[in-house]
């Protein structure tokens, strides 16, 4: 095949060099937005009296002929058309004839993938958004269900203070909103126009950049031609986002999996989301979560793939950049799997009241509460700490709770306890005596779930 750019060449391209440079097993993806910019682009040089009316529409016609033949399984990609942006336009040169030659005035390679990552990583940014939000709201439904259900919370695994399980759900909500919050900015980078920044300085020809602009639903465009083409500061915003999703996510996925086993069995799984083991019987395995959790290794690699491809490059386009484009579409095909598959699970979760109440009951988590009393009887924070840690000690002696002392026993380390103090230790109480703006009371957590569905409602992209 002829390539469009051989007019300085001698000798034909080897064939092995055909096949290491090609990138059309992966860039094929982009050609409906290869044709779309390709259209506006052509309206474009009509407008500015580069080509005419009739030229424009046999180009825009030929387009979208071209379009439905790639859509219909049709086309068929070879090594030797390079790219997705070679293929089609050497498909509308064999098309339209002299016609299709025009297509590129005023147009690189390099400001048209621009375009292409561009108007792709918007959509991409769209369907994820969806999901996110839906994610959120399956949460948000978990917590409204348990809104009143205790349990244990941790810090170094360890039986730490008793909080609510819809409390412990709205913390998940709070990560996953700032990442919402990060991918509106990777949604407000991509949404500059690169065309017409040509191979890296700009074209002579009169081109109407904010008419393309327009014609492709952009906000604005881009303001240097050298930083245009050799900018992926947009895919790495999103492949950066998309880090910090999957370790919210890989977060929320171990706690699933340790809730799911015999030691905690605070949850039990859906079966239409796990699978069985080949050996075992009895196995009913988190493959999904376990899943999720492995992804996140393959979303970090992406991050430094790209990091690591633009770190040394000089100004401007380099064909390194060639290798962006499988770590962008490969984050963007894991997050939408993965978000896909975890807001239908999400929802069909059991939880184990009984057994997480009953933890609640274990560890001591009253401690806290008890130096938090004696301290509203003026005692200082620090001995009051200190007596409740002997009375711990006692407790652990004695093999008893702290709910079982008896008050004569609670009097003996201090004076200040009162038979008011036994009102305290057990875990629906020590919940509902937070005060704070926040914390694990019932009322905050009715509150910031109902604030929850109130941004979720007035949340848009753009």
């Amino acid at each position: 095949m002829k390539k469009l750019w051989g007019g300085r060449f001698e000798a034909a391209t080897d064939r092995i060099v055909d096949e290491f440079t090609a990138s059309i097993d992966f860039d094929k993806r982009l050609y409906r937005h290869d044709i779309e910019g390709n259209i506006a682009h052509c309206k474009m040089l009509q407008k500015v009296g580069i080509i005419s009316a009739s030229e424009c529409r046999k180009i825009t016609s030929t387009l979208k002929e071209i379009e439905n033949e790639i859509a219909s399984g049709k086309a068929k990609f070879t090594p030797e058309v390079e790219d997705i942006h070679m293929y089609i336009e050497g498909k509308l040169i064999e098309k339209a004839g002299e016609t299709g030659k025009k297509l590129h005035t005023g147009r690189s390679r390099n400001d048209q993938v621009a375009l292409d990552t561009r108007m792709y990583l918007k959509d991409e940014i769209k369907e994820i958004f969806t999901l996110l939000k839906q994610f959120i709201s399956e949460i948000a439904a978990a917590a409204e269900k348990q809104i009143d259900v205790v349990m244990p919370g941790y810090t170094h695994m360890q039986h730490a203070q008793s909080v609510l399980l819809s409390h412990h759900l709205h913390a998940y909500t709070e990560m996953l909103l700032r990442d919402i919050g990060r991918l509106k900015q990777c949604y407000k980078s991509a949404d500059v126009m690169p065309l017409g920044a040509g191979a890296l300085a700009g074209s002579s020809f009169p081109l109407d950049r904010e008419y393309v602009a327009k014609l492709l639903g952009f906000s604005s465009v881009t303001a240097n031609s050298m930083d245009t083409v050799s900018d992926r500061d947009y895919q790495l915003e999103f492949i950066f986002f998309s880090s910090l999703l999957f370790m919210h996510l890989s977060r929320m996925c171990e706690e699933l999996i340790l809730w799911n086993g015999t030691e905690f069995s605070f949850v039990e799984l859906p079966d239409e989301f796990t699978t069985g083991s080949s050996m075992m019987p009895q196995k009913k395995n988190p493959d999904v979560l376990e899943l999720v959790r492995g992804k996140t290794g393959r979303v970090y690699g992406s991050l430094i793939s790209v990091l690591t491809l633009l770190k040394a490059q000089p100004l401007t386009y380099n064909r390194d950049m060639q290798e962006d484009k499988e770590a962008l579409f490969d984050t963007a095909d894991t997050v939408k799997k993965s978000l896909l598959v975890l807001g239908k699970f999400f929802g069909k979760i059991k939880f184990n009241r009984a057994r997480l109440e009953y933890e609640a009951g274990e560890g001591f988590m009253e401690a806290t509460d008890l130096a938090d009393y004696l301290v509203m009887k003026l005692v200082p924070f620090r001995q009051a700490h200190e007596v409740s840690g002997k009375i711990v000690i006692y407790c652990l002696n004695k093999k008893k709770k702290l709910r079982d002392l008896s008050m004569n026993e609670l009097m003996s380390f201090h004076k200040g306890f009162c038979e008011d103090v036994l009102g305290i230790l057990d875990p629906k109480s020590s919940v509902k005596r937070k005060k704070t703006s926040g914390s694990t009371s019932p009322a905050e957590v009715k509150k910031n779930i109902k604030r929850l569905y109130g941004i979720l409602g007035k949340l848009k992209l753009s």
